[in-house]
């Protein structure tokens, strides 16, 4: 069985054909905003909805991963297998927590 998310969120940065050509062809929606800067020529046809509040979303997952991070144990590269990492992510998170309420 294949785990496929449904949804996409990413950066303006990763808007390309070739990024939402390969989501749309594997059933997935891209929750991309368009970047100007990528376009050599005006898109045409129907215009790109970004659904904003998923988007603001993202930024707390991000803000998340860069506040655990701060342990210098959590990194993916380190960890072979992921039930590891998701401990390490986990024990780092309890201690923040503990951090913040003192």
């Amino acid at each position: 069985m294949l785990n496929r998310p449904s949804k996409v969120t990413a950066d303006a940065m990763y808007d390309t054909a070739k990024i939402r050509k390969y989501n749309r062809r594997r059933g997935i929606k891209s929750n991309i905003p368009v970047n100007k800067r990528n376009r050599k020529k005006k898109k045409r046809g129907r215009t790109i909805k970004v659904d904003t509040e998923e988007y603001k979303k993202k930024s707390i997952v991000e803000r998340f991963f860069s506040w655990i991070e701060s342990c210098k144990k959590v990194f993916p590269r380190y960890e072979i297998k992921e039930e590891s990492y998701l401990g390490v992510v986990m024990a780092a998170a309890i201690i923040r927590v503990n951090e913040l309420l003192g």
